[in-house]
């Protein structure tokens, strides 16, 4: 079974066209109304006939992170086998479902995400601005998650085996710009398969409500944040490899060195005097040793990309709310 989320946020003129565009593959609809002043919820409610369409309603607005973590939790309690993520403000194309869904249903991945950067003749259609945007987070979530094989982190169509989901914290995600990001940390502490899909950019007359002024350091000290525990979880929690000691060793004599060299530097300033040559290769050789070492550290960690699926392995989803859920279903219908 397949169920699509589609939280709803200030897009009822968009909506309905979305939900008609989604083909008889899905077997559920998830629409949730994430507190809309427009009321997007009971939009649907009273003008869509689609029986597949359930409405879910947040009582405060969560953002998009909240949103689709609702979504996932009614997903999962319905009996949902993969569950799809799209916008409701029809940027994203419902006729590419099969195509996030088929690695996911063919066992060779455990979550899917779109990828604006595949095709370089369509990059132009993105704007300037969001173009640098994208590749300097790109770059920093890939440091922060361990996904190197991935790109545009930001990008909102996704799919995931609903047994993946049910093993993730949802309550721990970031609720708001940064869950595309923080989704992907905590698939990586699962070890789980991430694989991009090539997606056009498309874009309508819409402005983006992300300030990057505003949410620079935030984002900044999130990846830090991510960055530290995925180190910790993957080379010294959860196992040790020779890439746990050139880490720790690196980064002490790396810091030994620049400290050291930093220190003498400022003495001979002082001092107007020119150090000795084994005082400056004392700072000079730790710095060396230790770059090296943190190089073959992050080679490592480039290849330690999880590959194997995990949800081959993990026991099929408890579905305990899967009756109450569908009886709830049958009674909205029957208004």
């Amino acid at each position: 079974m397949i169920a699509v989320v589609v939280p709803a946020y200030r897009v009822a003129h968009q909506i309905l066209s979305v939900i008609a565009r989604i083909g008889p593959e899905i077997s559920r609809v998830y629409v949730v109304d994430d507190c809309c002043p427009e009321g997007s919820g009971t939009f649907v409610e009273q003008h869509c006939t689609d029986r597949r369409v359930v409405v879910l309603r947040n009582a405060v607005n969560q953002g998009v992170g909240g949103a689709v973590m609702t979504g996932y939790v009614a997903a999962i309690a319905g009996g949902a086998d993969i569950i799809v993520k799209i916008d409701g403000d029809g940027q994203m194309d419902p006729a590419l479902l099969p195509h996030f869904v088929a690695p996911i249903a063919e066992g060779w991945a455990d979550y899917t995400k779109g990828n604006r950067f595949y095709d370089l003749k369509h990059i132009h259609r993105m704007p300037r601005v969001r173009l640098v945007g994208n590749s300097v987070l790109s770059l920093f979530a890939k440091v922060s998650t361990g996904y190197w094989n991935v790109f545009d982190p930001a990008n909102g169509y996704t799919a995931i085996d609903a047994k993946v989901a049910a093993h993730v914290p949802l309550d721990k995600v970031s609720r708001r710009y940064f869950f595309e990001t923080d989704m992907l940390f905590r698939l990586n502490t699962l070890r789980a398969v991430v694989v991009d899909v090539p997606l056009d950019a498309v874009y309508g007359e819409e402005q983006s409500s992300l300030c990057i002024s505003r949410v620079a350091l935030e984002f900044f000290g999130k990846h830090a944040r991510n960055l530290a525990k995925r180190i910790f979880y993957d080379y010294f929690l959860r196992d040790m490899s020779a890439a746990s000691f050139q880490l720790v060793i690196g980064a002490a004599l790396l810091a030994f060195g620049v400290v050291f060299g930093a220190v003498e530097w400022m003495s001979s300033i002082v001092q107007n005097t020119a150090k000795p040559l084994g005082t400056v290769m004392l700072a000079a050789l730790p710095v060396l040793v230790g770059l090296q070492l943190m190089l073959a550290f992050l080679n490592y960690d480039v290849a330690n990309v999880p590959t194997r699926p995990v949800s081959r392995f993990l026991p099929d989803v408890k579905r305990q709310g899967h009756e109450a859920q569908e009886a709830e279903h049958v009674a909205q219908r029957s208004r």
